[in-house]
């Protein structure tokens, strides 16, 4: 399937064509996943990816997208658009992409839960319609124009994740975007060494709705102590409604009643006047909340609601945010890509309501850009494994050593210094029946441990780590 005409895209960008024009298929910014037909835009980054456009072009990329004054450097390799700036050029891709669709738009944003909100539209979304969404966290200067330009021209829904760690970091990816309807999960301790206070963090993420179109619906959690702080940046921008997702009596949707299991949840959501019974797939309080959110904007949209609660009991969670692996004797939940208070206390939570579990572990890493209170937030999830009944407390990071310390002896297993000197302990203290929560900063590289697991539990006979 053709994504771009090769006159169209150079018209976009502003290019300079050297070569034989082909049809393009895709975009990469990554030759290690490009594939033929793909234009690749050679950004800089940690590396500059012109190092990298001769590899594209010999794998079979359509073209690559390079600065006019290094053209000459790869003339007769393939097909070359010349630009003055090669992230301008994927934004202003991305600006005509978002331009020729007459699709319905979703954005999403908040301190946590907004990459499950964004998979659990897609999923639902995909069963309605043609949609496009951002692959993975691709939800940053460069991911949100990427994510833009690979949307196909005849897409009816699209679903962007914006994030940000300043202020004044989702303005400008909004107004790319365009959102119908802009979702914000929850305001949460996230990038405090950055922002300073919850109410930057909330203003920060209010952002959302400075590109939001008119007559756009603007869907913010009702049991935030922020949401009129949010509904006042929706009106501002105009917001021709704003949902106030949650459990209190304002809420609409609002969660009625949920019936928890290890598996994932029945809830009566009350919603626009009716009531809808819905099967959770994903386990945890917090995630029927956020599916309230998802249910919200499915509605916003025009789709339809009532299908969209019937599905939702496929819906699971991805990598790195809660996938359940069952390996053998022990059930792995991967919660490694990311970590905040707040995603702490609700990953304890569903690991202390397995009930089946002989050994109930966690493997903790730092977690990271708390500001100057970080200390105290690590120390008091201490309590909180407690109360949730965990067994075994396994810790990696200086920040953690905190936690760690303030454990009761019957529940330590063991500290080091980071994730890779971590594996080791873990790996050996594992026996059926256990069940192990994984759970840290990106940063923090607690993924090390988790690829460790399954290599150990996958391929048993390898008795070796990943």
């Amino acid at each position: 399937m053709t994504l771009w005409t090769p006159q169209d895209a150079a018209q976009a960008m502003g290019a300079t064509v050297s070569g034989a024009p082909l049809p393009i298929s895709g975009i990469s910014i990554d030759t290690r996943t490009l594939e033929q037909g793909d234009l690749f835009f050679a950004l800089k980054d940690v590396r500059d990816g012109h190092d990298f456009v001769s590899v594209a072009l010999a794998k079979g990329a359509a073209g690559a997208v390079v600065l006019r004054s290094r053209m000459a450097e790869f003339e007769g390799q393939g097909t070359l658009y010349g630009v003055d700036d090669v992230l301008g050029a994927l934004v202003a891709l991305g600006l005509a992409a978002r331009q020729r669709v007459q699709a319905r738009i979703v954005a999403v944003t908040g301190s946590v839960g907004k990459t499950g909100t964004k998979e659990a539209l897609k999923a639902l979304l995909s069963r309605q319609g043609r949609t496009h969404a951002s692959v993975a966290s691709y939800n940053n200067h460069w991911g949100v124009p990427l994510t833009l330009a690979r949307m196909p021209a005849d897409t009816q829904f699209g679903i962007f994740e914006i994030g940000m760690n300043h202020a004044n970091e989702i303005t400008p990816l909004t107004k790319m975007v365009r959102p119908h309807v802009a979702v914000i999960t929850a305001i949460a301790p996230v990038h405090l060494e950055n922002l300073g206070s919850l109410e930057a963090i909330a203003d920060a993420k209010g952002e959302i709705f400075d590109g939001l179109q008119d007559h756009g619906t603007a869907i913010i959690p009702a049991d935030s102590a922020f949401v009129e702080r949010l509904a006042g940046h929706a009106k501002r921008n105009h917001a021709a409604r704003i949902l106030r997702f949650g459990e209190t009596p304002q809420a609409d949707p609002r969660l009625l009643s949920v019936n928890l299991d290890e598996a994932g949840s029945d809830a009566r959501v009350a919603m626009g006047g009716q009531e809808l019974s819905v099967r959770f797939g994903s386990p945890g309080h917090h995630t029927a909340l956020n599916g309230l959110a998802v249910l919200a904007a499915i509605d916003a949209l025009g789709a339809d609601v009532n299908q969209a609660a019937v599905d939702f009991a496929a819906v699971t969670p991805p990598s790195g945010r809660g996938q359940r692996v069952p390996l053998g004797g022990i059930t792995l939940i991967d919660e490694s890509y990311n970590a905040n208070p707040a995603s702490m206390r609700a990953a304890f939570s569903v690991l202390g309501s397995i009930r089946t579990a002989k050994r109930k572990i966690v493997a903790l890493g730092d977690m990271l850009e708390l500001g100057p209170d970080e200390i105290a937030m690590h120390r008091d999830l201490a309590s909180e494994i407690a109360q949730h009944g965990i067994d075994r407390v396994y810790a990696a990071g200086a920040r953690m050593k905190h936690m760690f310390d303030a454990l009761p002896d019957d529940r330590r297993g063991a500290w080091a210094p980071d994730a890779a000197a971590l594996m080791p302990h873990v790996l050996d203290a594992l026996a059926d029946g256990d069940v192990i929560t994984i759970k840290g900063s990106n940063s923090s590289r607690m993924s090390q441990i988790v690829r460790a697991i399954k290599d150990r539990f996958e391929n048993p006979q390898t008795g070796g780590e990943a």
